[in-house]
């Protein structure tokens, strides 16, 4: 049976991986410069905005991507209009009528927000994706689901749909992308939004994209084998930092892990051979108490790459796997007394 998961899980890789690689040969320097040249444009007339990004730029791609660089970046996160509106929509996810009447407010002031301040929401930034690609004659949807990260963790089937972003269509092929987890992020200790340009979530790999957004039609995973959403939510929190290494977890499949004191518990993941593993460390916390340490890394014969570590204390743990610093995935692990 290992085996076979094995075989069909490498099959699933290579569609994934072609997603990552159609557009190896195109240079999107100009693109970028494009978008970094129009910096601080207003969003009052949309069209215009559409045409200077678009107009010198020969294809779709290259469009598109000056689209979502620039929206990515110019626009900033309204986190305090975030946390209003998830305060509200659990006050009425029971009262249908009154989450309704909320939502039809709510709406209008997100854009005129977006119009006069260039500050909004995740519904914002795929609404300015869309219409800019649109306008281009780019076909582009607006993809509502869940979104899972440390702040924003939906943990109950039940829960609201948090989230919002994109699907572009380039050369007949659906992409996905999320302009806004690929803006920045808002400090909560200094109160200010924090730009800093993610391109990780650009037509980002179905597979990766998944172990943080579900969408509410199953079709736009863009993938055959689908998930459910009960193992959505079951499976490790995956950062943002995740998609620029390209690192996909495969086992454990759940956040939550129970072991025996002393016992082996191995963390398996897809990742390029080009990634560096020098620096990759488990930063253990438990308790009050935070540690760093380094684990027995090997490839697998099956090609994942295999982190390996022994747990010699009882306790329950937060497990965040890093990189360069940067932190990645994170378990939980309950350590108990060995079963006699």
């Amino acid at each position: 049976m290992i085996r076979f998961f094995c075989i069909l899980f490498l099959l699933s890789i290579e569609v994934a991986k072609a997603q990552v690689s159609d557009f190896e040969s195109v240079d999107f320097r100009k693109a970028d410069s494009v978008a970094n040249h129009y910096e601080g444009e207003s969003v009052e007339n949309l069209p215009l905005l559409s045409y200077k990004l678009t107009n010198s730029l020969p294809s779709d791609v290259e469009k598109f991507r000056a689209i979502y660089t620039w929206v990515s970046k110019n626009i900033e996160n309204d986190y305090l209009g975030y946390v209003k509106n998830r305060r509200k929509r659990q006050k009425f996810q029971d009262d249908s009528l009154a989450l309704k009447n909320w939502n039809k407010s709510f709406l209008p002031k997100v854009f005129e927000k977006l119009v006069k301040e260039k500050k909004t929401l995740c519904t914002g930034y795929a609404y300015l994706v869309r219409e800019l690609a649109t306008m281009s004659d780019i076909e582009c949807k607006i993809i509502d689901g869940y979104g899972r990260t440390a702040t924003t963790n939906t943990n109950e089937e039940n829960s609201i749909p948090n989230h919002s972003w994109n699907a572009v269509k380039l050369n007949n092929k659906w992409y996905l992308c999320d302009a806004t987890w690929s803006s920045g992020f808002f400090d909560t200790e200094k109160n200010e939004f924090i730009s800093e340009y993610n391109e990780g979530y650009f037509l980002a790999e179905p597979k990766l994209f998944l172990k943080n957004h579900y969408p509410l039609e199953e079709k736009w995973m863009l993938l055959e084998n689908k998930p459910s959403l009960s193992q959505f939510l079951k499976a490790p929190l995956v950062y943002k930092y995740t998609f620029n290494y390209q690192l996909i977890p495969v086992e454990p499949q759940k956040m939550k892990i129970e072991i025996g004191k002393n016992e082996i518990i191995s963390f398996l993941f897809e990742a390029p051979d080009s990634l560096k593993t020098e620096t990759i460390e488990l930063e253990l916390s438990l308790g009050s108490s935070k540690y760093s340490k380094k684990p027995l890394i090997n490839r697998t014969k099956e090609g994942f790459l295999e982190l390996k570590y022994t747990f010699e204390k009882l306790g329950h743990y937060d497990v965040h796997i890093k990189i360069d610093n940067q932190y990645l995935v994170t378990y939980t692990v309950r350590v108990r007394r060995n079963k006699k």
